[in-house]
């Protein structure tokens, strides 16, 4: 088998590692293609590609992140991780551990670990591998990779729920959380929220986001419920689509442009957290990004002239 073969079998693999360690589909693509080169420039014979290519893609994510949390400081106002609408890697007997590790909360949760401790349990408790591949990929040795791996897995246990959610009972509350929604039907959103449920955007500073998140079942319900119907006025579509392995949907304006991404996080029966990611450069990775001060624009001439 050629290299170019066996890079194109292992790359949904190398991506799915470079994104749950980096946050982010435009920075995770570009650590595959840097892999590449590497791949095929390697004077050597390799034995194993997948080790080659997982150390390879490893050591270029931990670069990559130690910058990119310097500009992430002077990030404006919360930070998101770029939405992912699916995961090129699969495997059907982790499929549901696999969609939990790429979920909104999951990569969060990830932020609080150091560049090598999320790398370690990024690829011996997610991918499985091994700690002596662990420590090859990582440059340390397997009881520094032991240590870190116990410290990771320290840091996430703290900051989990106490209870995870049924999948089916999952998606079958998401289902009633937006027909209700679509509906407008305050009531019925408040049932389904968790009392100290929070909903937050991630505009970056280069779209309009909420000013603070906006935090409590009435609040979030009442917000929901009053625009929501705007946006149908204004011919803004809601897409129902998994964003991160979760309940979630993306938002078109009436060209069919991205205006942002919505991410439930469900927990014990209710939602417990909505997350918008409106940062154009966040979106451009799907498609043809949306205007979204136009249409903000519109929706405050709209609820002018309704009320």
């Amino acid at each position: 088998m050629n290299r170019t073969k066996e890079f194109q079998e292992l790359r949904p693999l190398l991506f799915s590692i470079a994104y749950r360690i980096l946050g982010s589909v435009s920075e995770a693509e570009d650590a595959v293609q840097e892999t590449w080169l590497r791949f095929e420039g390697s004077p050597t014979e390799v034995r194993s590609p997948k080790a080659f290519l997982s150390a390879a893609v490893t050591r270029i994510s931990i670069d990559v992140l130690r910058s990119a949390r310097v500009r992430r400081e002077a990030y404006v106002g919360p930070w998101f991780p770029e939405p992912l609408l699916a995961d090129p890697y699969e495997d059907p007997v982790r499929s549901a551990e696999l969609a939990d590790s790429v979920s909104m909360a999951a990569l969060l949760l990830l932020e609080r670990l150091s560049p090598l401790e999320r790398a370690v349990f990024v690829l011996r408790e997610v991918f499985d591998f091994g700690f002596p591949e662990v420590a090859s990929a990582v440059g340390r040795s397997e009881a520094a990779c032991r240590q870190l791996a116990v410290r990771a897995r320290r840091h996430m246990a703290e900051g989990r729920p106490r209870f995870e959610a049924d999948r089916r009972e999952r998606d079958a509350l998401a289902s009633r959380f937006f027909e209700a929604l679509h509906e407008g039907d305050m009531a019925g959103l408040q049932d389904l929220l968790a009392a100290d449920v929070s909903l937050v955007g991630d505009g970056g500073g280069k779209a309009p986001q909420l000013a603070r998140a906006v935090v409590g079942a009435q609040n979030v319900a009442r917000l929901l419920a009053t625009v929501f119907p705007l946006l149908g006025r204004v011919e803004v579509t809601c897409e129902r689509h998994e964003v991160n392995g979760q309940p979630g949907a993306v938002f078109h304006d009436r060209d069919g442009k991205i205006l942002q991404t919505f991410a439930l996080d469900i927990l014990d029966g209710r939602v417990q957290a909505i997350r918008l990611v409106l940062n154009p450069d966040k979106l451009a990775h799907m498609g043809p990004v949306a205007d979204a001060w136009a249409v903000s624009e519109e929706l405050r001439q709209t609820r002018r002239t309704t009320n």
